[in-house]
């Protein structure tokens, strides 16, 4: 069951179960598309995979699966990250 995590981890923008915005990696690793393409290049920067459309979850099921609201806000170390990006964002994600 996914998280549905409620915030995007680099930027902290809401992002409620119906957001269009969201974006997954495998490990459920939450971001916004904003985040994901302007700054990320479609690489994650906890696990170098790429980044999908988060699914939302149906209203009939969010009174008994709300999602969490847990707030996994950890922005990017630019430094770092640069080495992950630079190893990845050539590489085509189910690739890497």
């Amino acid at each position: 069951m996914l998280e549905l995590r409620p915030i995007c981890e680099n930027c902290a923008k809401p992002l409620p179960n119906n957001s269009k915005e969201a974006m997954i990696c495998t490990y459920e690793c939450t971001f916004c598309k904003d985040c994901v393409t302007q700054i990320l290049e479609n690489v994650c920067p906890n696990c170098g995979g790429g980044f999908e459309n988060r699914p939302t979850r149906p209203n009939l099921l969010l009174t008994n699966d709300p999602g969490t609201t847990k707030e996994h806000y950890k922005p990017i170390d630019k430094d770092a990250f640069k080495i992950r990006l630079d190893k990845y964002k050539n590489i085509e994600p189910r690739n890497r």
